[in-house]
């Protein structure tokens, strides 16, 4: 029904010195690992120094390995504490919340999923993009904004908004943003407290959770959509936990709806 999208996160970084668009084609533990560590610039230079803007199916981002926009403005960092940061010169935009795990290393896998592993190839985090085979990760040029398109080009994930939905598990943090697919609805989490949607300007449903800021939503795993505050405490909710799996929908019609894993409605904005 939906394309299924990952959390998103946004915390500062340090801009760490690493080699600019040295991307691993060979998984870290393969057989070949020395070799593809070693010679990273040697394999980016076949395989992404042309591309050195985008990470595509099959390759590895290794700590302190990076991609750089065409323009160089911006930047896609693996730190080596274990997070992804994107950034704009030294500002970071976006961050994978990953930190805490260092030697985690990132890859966008060949069914369409990019994906951060950590010691021991435990998965820490990722797009929840699987089944677009071919798909890839591109750094812009001007927008600020890092997307994963599928093979004929259709946006699948951005750093800035979720589109269509906010999978079970997920977080939207304060000025992120679900859009409907057909891009009239947003349902923002404002920085006041409160998640509202809208079309356009105007305001058809809000959470009566304003003047907490710094609050975020959580799709919690066992199926409630949680307005918690900066101290994790909840303030709102829609009562819908015994769900495990289901998921949040902002749709072409203007509602917001929870839906269990097997797509029954549980809970509607109307």
């Amino acid at each position: 029904m939906h394309t299924k999208k990952a959390a998103i996160a946004v915390m500062a970084g340090s801009l760490l010195a690493g080699p600019v668009a040295a991307v691993a084609t060979t998984q870290p533990g393969s057989a070949a690992t020395t070799t593809a560590t070693t010679t990273a610039a040697t394999t980016a230079t076949t395989t992404a120094a042309a591309a050195r803007d985008r990470l595509g199916p099959g390759q590895w981002l290794l700590p302190g390995q990076s991609l750089t926009s065409g323009g160089g403005r911006f930047k896609l960092v693996q730190q080596a504490q274990g997070n992804l940061v994107f950034y704009d010169g030294t500002k970071a935009l976006w961050s994978s919340p990953t930190a805490g795990t260092p030697g985690a290393r990132t890859t966008m896998q060949k069914e369409g999923n990019l994906v951060i592993y950590g010691p021991g190839n435990k998965p820490l985090w990722s797009t929840a993009t699987a089944g677009n085979p071919g798909a890839y990760l591109l750094l812009p040029n001007e927008s600020g904004n890092l997307v994963i398109y599928s093979r004929d080009n259709r946006p699948l994930w951005s750093s800035k908004a979720y589109l269509g939905k906010l999978p079970s598990g997920q977080v939207l943090r304060p000025g992120q943003s679900i859009q409907s697919a057909n891009g009239r609805y947003r349902l923002v989490q404002q920085d006041e407290g409160n998640a509202v949607l809208y079309d356009g300007r105007r305001s058809l449903f809000t959470t009566p959770t304003a003047g907490h800021p710094g609050a975020r939503s959580i799709m919690q795993a066992e199926g409630n959509w949680v307005v918690v505050g900066r101290d994790d405490k909840a303030l709102w909710t829609t009562k819908t936990a015994g769900n495990p799996g289901a998921w949040l929908a902002v749709t072409d019609d203007g509602r917001i709806i929870i839906y269990s894993k097997a797509n029954k409605p549980l809970w509607s904005s109307r």
